[in-house]
């Protein structure tokens, strides 16, 4: 056969046919052929992927969160102009990444163990029977927008992650050579003298010019920048506007109370026990022992089976409905056996307690109430259509307002965060209104937007006040302050340079604190350990002190008393053999943890090398709606 083979290929025919079929590669493109699938790929993991779909349902879970976090909604737009998206991204090529690189090792989880451990999750048990109950498992994922092999998946792969870390904590144990280095590195001791180099060595400042202040502003024009200012005028439809005007007739509340008087009624609830029996003969015994009186529980337990109590149940929660129709025609203390619709079961009726009809007169004030609400709803539906129609057909929004008969407020000036020029929040505006009006251009209109339930606005950006500097004179003191405060921190830091030099030079400590009219302190046996509780020294005056060698001189900022503090090491200390061995064993499951820790944060930066992860921002950020430019639409890998 490869002898014809190699001949057809040899032919004019062949020929004729491989032109062909290289001709439609230049036209439509060889890559084509293998593209489906990477087109709606947003992170490709080893034979693990992310589609445009997934990664917008976790974007969209990820969001929630955040919102729920801060109690304010977050557009798409923002949430990708403060990188949330990438962020979600790189968490998924993290995740999809250890995932495959443990597939890869062989670590899976059989479906059996991934079965029971969904079915220990409480959230999916049915609150009668306390079992597992699918339908529940069903409902929550789809409220979730996730799919049962989704879910598996993501369970598979934790107990897989966790099956890991457990097998490297376990055979994780640092060399006692790291102890003993962490050990002296934590207790070694030093003993330094130290002097501050205070105000009063240096020459006070004079107050600023005018001129030296205005550059001041200007180097630091950012910190004292006045954020921009808006001018609003709002519109608002709210129930409370309406709740004057609105009536409520007899009919309407009768009418409400016909509606609902079978929910409001209590109906009757009754208490059992009911215990499945194999056969007939177990029933009988099993409803004679508690006919007696004996304990259900120790009474099923002997039969091999598990008890199903019902506490101040109406009928319908009775999962068994013919079990249920002949428990609440029982009296109190009977018992009973019942074939149901589940099987053969004894029933014993434990307690009853009546239903009870409510009366349109007990519930008038709630009807009323709720017609009320309901009224202003539709009165408000009314008005905000009255105002869109208008606001649709060309009027602004003032004009809008007066063919729906509600008020135009202006507010303002307000920042961005809620707040006025002087600081304080301004009445009557709400975080997502702001929001929505600094999206606005100015003279810009937005259209009705809803608050919270029953509660929307339209609003308006008259002006626009822009970030502006503060006047000089304004802010003339403060700044006045802190520019004599920047000045003699800088006399402070230049003296003690020129001190500090003095002592590298060979100087005695002793003499040239004295020049200054200082005293040097003697701190001995510091650690770092103690450094990170506090200490005499400040934390940049730790760090340098155990950054120098043994005679070395340092200086650090002391911003408790406003000084500098020249300082030398005078000796150092290694902690004692004994007390160096002890240490290196307590000190072990410790450093352990750390180390695993540390693998842990590198392991997806190693997985996503050793399996050439591939992702694609802007095919990522295109799946939430928000396109990108075309320089920027090629996919990147990591």
């Amino acid at each position: 056969m490869l002898a014809h083979i190699r001949a057809f290929a040899k032919s004019w025919v062949a020929a004729v046919l491989i032109g062909l079929l290289i001709l439609s590669f230049a036209v439509f493109g060889v890559s084509d052929v293998f593209k489906t699938r990477a087109q709606n790929e947003v992170v490709h993991a080893g034979n693990r992927s992310v589609t445009t779909e997934e990664f917008r349902a976790e974007f969209d879970r990820a969001k929630q969160n955040l919102e729920q976090q801060n109690g304010q909604q977050i557009s798409n737009e923002l949430a990708v102009e403060n990188r949330f998206d990438a962020r979600v991204l790189e968490m998924l090529a993290d995740r999809e990444a250890m995932a495959a690189l443990i597939e890869k090792i062989g670590l899976r989880p059989a479906d059996a163990l991934i079965t029971r451990e969904i079915q220990k999750i409480p959230a999916f048990f049915d609150q009668v029977s306390g079992r597992f109950d699918k339908r529940l498992y069903e409902e929550a994922l789809a409220r979730n927008k996730l799919t049962a092999p989704q879910f598996e998946q993501s369970v598979r792969d934790e107990i897989a992650q966790s099956h890991l870390a457990a097998g490297l904590v376990d055979g994780l144990r640092p060399p006692r050579a790291f102890g003993a280095l962490a050990v002296v590195f934590a207790q070694e001791s030093r003993d330094l003298a130290v002097f501050n180099v205070g105000p009063g060595a240096v020459e006070a400042p004079k107050p600023p010019t005018d001129a030296q202040l205005t550059e001041f502003m200007k180097a630091n024009a950012e910190r004292l920048m006045r954020p921009e200012f808006r001018i609003l005028s709002v519109v608002r439809f709210s129930s409370a506007q309406v709740a004057g005007r609105v009536t409520v007739s007899e009919a309407d509340i009768r009418k409400q109370f016909d509606f609902r008087k079978d929910s409001l009624n209590q109906p009757e609830t009754r208490s059992l026990v009911q215990i499945p029996a194999r056969d007939a003969g177990t029933a009988r015994s099993v409803a004679d022992r508690l006919a007696k009186g004996e304990d259900p529980a120790a009474v099923a337990r002997s039969a091999g089976v598990e008890p199903v109590f019902y506490v101040d149940k109406p009928r319908t929660a009775v999962v068994d409905a013919k079990a249920g129709e002949a428990a609440f025609a029982m009296a109190r203390g009977e018992v009973r056996t019942v074939q149901g619709d589940l099987g053969l079961a004894v029933i014993r009726v434990t307690g009853i307690t009546p239903g009870r009809i409510v009366t349109l007169e007990e519930i008038r004030p709630m009807l009323e109430a709720e017609a009320r609400k309901t009224a202003a709803a539709e009165k408000v539906y009314e008005i905000s259509q009255a105002y869109d129609d208008a606001h649709a057909g060309g009027a602004n929004l003032d004009e809008a307002a007066a063919k729906a008969g509600v008020p135009v407020i202006t507010l303002g000036p307000v920042a961005e965060q809620g707040f006025d020029p002087t600081g304080k929040p301004v009445a009557g505006l709400s975080a997502k209104l702001v929001q929505t009006a600094f999206r606005l251009p100015e003279g810009g209109e937005s259209q009705i937007e809803e608050e919270s339930p029953g509660e929307s606005y339209a609003v308006r950006v008259d002006k626009v006040i822009p970030r502006t500097l503060p006047p000089l004179a304004e802010v003339r003191q403060p700044l006045a302050q802190a520019w004599m405060n920047q000045e003699m921190a800088k006399r402070l830091r230049a003296k003690a340079e020129s001190l500090a030099e003095r002592v590298r030079k060979g100087e005695s400590l002793d003499t040239v604190a004295a020049s200054i009219g200082a005293k040097p302190g003697r701190l001995a046996g510091l650690t770092r350990q103690g450094a990170a509780q506090g200490g005499p020294l400040s934390q940049e005056g730790f760090a340098e002190a155990f950054g120098a060698a043994k005679g070395g001189v340092f200086l650090a900022a002391n911003p408790t008393a406003f000084a500098i503090t020249i300082g030398r090491v005078e000796a150092i200390s290694p902690p004692s053999a004994a007390e160096n061995a002890r240490s290196v064993e307590q000190v072990r499951p410790q450093l352990g943890m750390t180390l695993f820790s540390e693998i842990g944060a590198q392991m997806p930066r190693y997985a996503r090398a050793a399996l050439k992860v591939r992702t694609a921002p802007d095919l990522a950020r295109q799946s939430l709606g928000i396109e990108t430019p075309k320089a920027g639409n090629e996919a990147s890998g990591k």
